[in-house]
């Protein structure tokens, strides 16, 4: 019995020494950049094939007019500009958590890869949001699918500095760690994402009829909060040491008052 307790015991500590063991940042690092780019490069490739208007449908249906024609199709141009916006983004967010890793792992790897998955999928969330672009149940579906997505997405990125944070002597540039400049900000950046596509997730169970408007005001909107965030927690980490540096004051004072008192002032 006791053997058997020992070779579990032993096997566990193999099985979390393993998914601790050290793996090349620059090849994950580079890994990621092929995924992305060739998600940007199916994205630019699936409008340029099915919507680029036909010549005589331009020359019959909208009298030569180009422009006419190009706007029949601005949905579609849409959901393009907001899923590019998103990629790019998403791998903003990545080279910022990557350039603060200093030591990458097995484990890392891994929701590194899950999080790779799901960025593939966003050429499928493209063509769902363009296709499905009238008022019916198919289109919310449609919508409510690309939130998913882009939620499993982020979350997996978080999930990465999250597992760096439990060893983050090793793997977290000292910006980056619980107390560091950029720590605050690094968590609202990689939270961003997931909690913005969670909401329009189910605002668009709730508010059925708007579900196109508020999809893509969160692509366009957050490319503004990401800045927006940057300035929020520079002011909020700003007045915070401002307080505590006037508490600090506040208790230098006391000290000083106190050592000039005399010894029968002070005990009264």
């Amino acid at each position: 019995g006791q053997r058997d307790e020992e070779e579990e015991h032993h096997s566990l500590e193999t099985f979390t020494f393993y998914l601790s063991e050290p793996l090349s940042k620059e090849r994950v690092e580079a890994f990621s950049d092929g995924v992305y780019a060739i998600v940007a490069t199916l994205l630019i490739l699936d409008i340029c094939e099915d919507n680029v208007p036909d010549p005589r449908e331009v020359e019959e249906k909208f009298h030569s007019s180009l422009l006419e024609a190009l706007s029949e199709y601005g949905p579609n141009y849409l959901a393009y500009f907001g899923s590019f916006v998103t990629i790019g983004l998403l791998w903003f967010v990545h080279h910022s958590l990557f350039l603060y890793v200093t030591k990458a792992t097995r484990l890392m790897g891994l929701l590194n890869i899950l999080s790779l998955s799901f960025i593939g999928g966003l050429p499928l969330a493209y063509q769902l949001t363009s296709e499905f672009a009238e008022k019916s149940h198919n289109e919310i579906e449609a919508i409510q699918v690309s939130c998913v997505i882009t939620f499993f997405a982020s979350i997996f990125q978080f999930a990465i500095w999250t597992t760096a944070l439990l060893n983050e002597r090793e793997t977290l540039h000292p910006f980056a760690r619980y107390g560091g400049k950029e720590h605050a900000f690094m968590f609202a950046k990689l939270a961003l994402y997931p909690c913005v596509s969670l909401g329009a997730f189910f605002l668009t169970c709730l508010l059925s009829e708007f579900s196109t408007a508020i999809f893509h005001l969160m692509q366009i909107v957050i490319p503004f909060a990401f800045l927006a965030l940057r300035i929020f927690v520079r002011i909020s980490l700003t007045v915070v040491k401002a307080m505590m540096s006037l508490s600090r004051r506040k208790v230098v004072l006391l000290e000083e008052e106190e050592a000039c008192l005399s010894p029968t002032e002070t005990l009264s």
